[in-house]
């Protein structure tokens, strides 16, 4: 069992030309809590890695701003302040082809993570 992603086996696979991934991925989808200077809003992460992820959202937040993410988790939340990296709108037919598929979201590069309130008040 992975305690974190620092655990994950690094693949000795070369990265295709132009990843520039460089941590492995965890493929999960969960639901976050955005806050940055437009605000505050739900999304949804995906493709966690030790250093980012991208974050599927209906606004996503300009290019090289700051945003708070908070994660939330029956054992008490975690929150990460991240820059964003790139933005994405894609659209594109379902594969009925009888409707639109959307995508708008953002890539996020970890900067730090925050100590959550009651353990920060341990360490005073």
């Amino acid at each position: 069992m992975l305690k974190s992603p620092k655990d994950a086996p690094r693949s000795a696979t070369p990265l295709p030309e132009g990843e520039r991934r460089s941590a492995p991925r965890l493929d999960k989808h969960f639901p976050v809590w955005l806050e940055g200077d437009r605000g505050g809003g739900i999304g949804v992460a995906r493709n966690i890695s030790e250093g980012g992820m991208f974050v599927e959202t209906r606004e996503p937040h300009p290019l090289g701003s700051q945003v708070r993410i908070t994660f939330p988790s029956q054992a008490g939340q975690m929150t990460a302040v991240a820059e964003v990296r790139f933005v994405c709108h894609l659209q594109g037919k379902a594969p009925s082809g009888a409707s639109h598929a959307a995508i708008h979201g953002m890539g996020v590069r970890f900067l730090y993570f925050e100590a959550a309130a009651d353990e920060a008040a341990t360490y005073h």
